[in-house]
């Protein structure tokens, strides 16, 4: 059973809401460990002082914050210990507004909600106000040290929590040199039109499970077959595409390849539901989630 990563409820005016909180995604990354290349063996990190050269012990470790070219103010654990958010173990919701309000650029990580001990009730009752009134709360609560801004919705039949970056961690696109000028470029109708027509054409309902971490499978399929001691060729990369002559060809050379590849989306959606080997299951147990 999976582990709750944090508990304690949801205050809702006065009604509160015992509840867990449990990772709702387990990203898959293979990571490699630094090895000596003469010798295979693992390489260890050492904190050494540039200035004597020794070996600095941890405990001699303090944390410095650069405000000049090496220029620091050090600040000290019990200094920052004091600055910590109270540990009030409750979501406090702030505000109800629309989904749509929320730019998905604002999304953190995600966490299945789950009733603790004597919530259900409370729980189910939050749960149907808020799907009825299609809203989405807005809150804060202390996660490991910090507090987080979050958002709690309904989805399927149970609340999701997604921690949420604050206004200033978010770029603004106007600050980007290459956006100058682009409302003054316009595409023609039939450039619009045409670019409408691939848009449909490659419109499906989404099906998360069609879509699949293909270079992740190519490093997990290395893996297998070098440990396996066979030897693995270098393909040669792949060549670049021809140019396509104007922006009007590549949108109507598009639309007809996926007009006579009406095949292609199932075929993608089996494969992504192929069971997988042995081997390629004993890698992929080597990866952490």
């Amino acid at each position: 059973m999976p582990r709750a990563i944090w508990s304690g409820a949801i205050s809702f005016g006065l009604v509160n809401v015992p509840i867990k909180l449990y990772s709702a995604t387990s990203p898959k990354t293979v990571r490699f460990h630094q090895l000596h290349a003469r010798d295979g063996v693992r390489i260890q990190q050492k904190r050494v002082c540039p200035a004597d050269g020794e070996e600095v012990s941890y405990d001699d470790v303090v944390k410095g914050f650069e405000i000049a070219p090496d220029r620091y103010v050090v600040i000290r654990q019990e200094e920052l210990d004091a600055l910590d958010p109270r540990h009030t173990k409750t979501i406090d919701i702030e505000a109800f507004v629309e989904l749509a309000d929320i730019d998905p650029v604002y999304y953190d990580s995600a966490y299945h909600v789950a009733p603790a001990t004597g919530g259900a009730k409370p729980y189910a009752l939050l749960l149907s106000a808020m799907e009825q009134a299609g809203k989405v709360a807005i809150g804060r609560f202390v996660l490991r040290t910090r507090q987080q801004l979050c958002a709690l919705r309904p989805a399927d039949g149970v609340l999701v929590l997604s921690t949420m970056l604050y206004g200033d961690e978010v770029n603004a696109p106007d600050r980007l040199d290459e956006l100058e000028g682009l409302d003054e470029v316009e595409a023609n109708a039939r450039e619009v039109a045409m670019a409408g027509q691939l848009i449909e054409s490659l419109s499906v309902p989404f099906d998360p499970t069609a879509y699949r971490d293909e270079y992740r499978e190519r490093v997990l399929d290395l893996i297998d077959r070098k440990a396996a001691g066979e030897e693995v060729a270098v393909q040669p990369a792949a060549a670049a595409p021809a140019a396509v002559p104007d922006l009007m060809a590549a949108l109507e050379a598009s639309v007809a390849a996926v007009r006579g590849n009406g095949a292609g989306k199932p075929a993608r959606k089996r494969r992504a539901k192929a069971p997988s080997s042995p081997s390629r299951a004993r890698a992929r147990a080597k990866t952490r989630g």
